[in-house]
């Protein structure tokens, strides 16, 4: 399967919350990058991260649009999230169920038909802003 529709399906399952096929997706290995704080490396951290994202935050990725390099090992996307805020984290505002849309990227590399690296980008304190107003 080539990267983009890998990275494409993995997408799909992100907005059907399938953690299981999203995470089948992923290379044992996986390197995930946050737009904050250090480097989770491996499966185990990575299916650790998805499963705190669902508790705390509710969200769905629109107006996606992707990009690939002709080597066809990497796969950049740019979309929307739309998200409820639904259980606080540490150092951010309290949630109530506070709507939020961001824009945000990805950057994402596929080795041997499994993403081997996600990189996300967003701005984080547009995002404090609309959960705090």
């Amino acid at each position: 399967m080539a990267a983009l529709d890998v990275v494409k399906n993995y997408y799909e399952c992100f907005n059907q919350k399938d953690w299981n096929g999203m995470l089948a997706l992923v290379s044992p290995d996986i390197r995930h990058e946050p737009n904050q704080g250090e480097a989770r490396i491996g499966i185990e951290k990575f299916t650790a991260f998805v499963h705190h994202m669902d508790e705390s935050y509710d969200e769905k990725l629109t107006e996606m649009v992707f990009f690939s390099e002709p080597s066809g090992q990497r796969v950049a996307v740019e979309f929307v999230v739309n998200g409820i805020y639904k259980k606080a984290e540490e150092g951010l505002p309290a949630a109530t169920h506070q709507t939020y849309v961001v824009p945000a990227a990805a950057f994402l590399e596929v080795t041997d038909g499994k993403i081997s690296r996600v990189t996300t980008y967003y701005n984080l304190p547009l995002w404090i802003k609309a959960v705090s107003e």
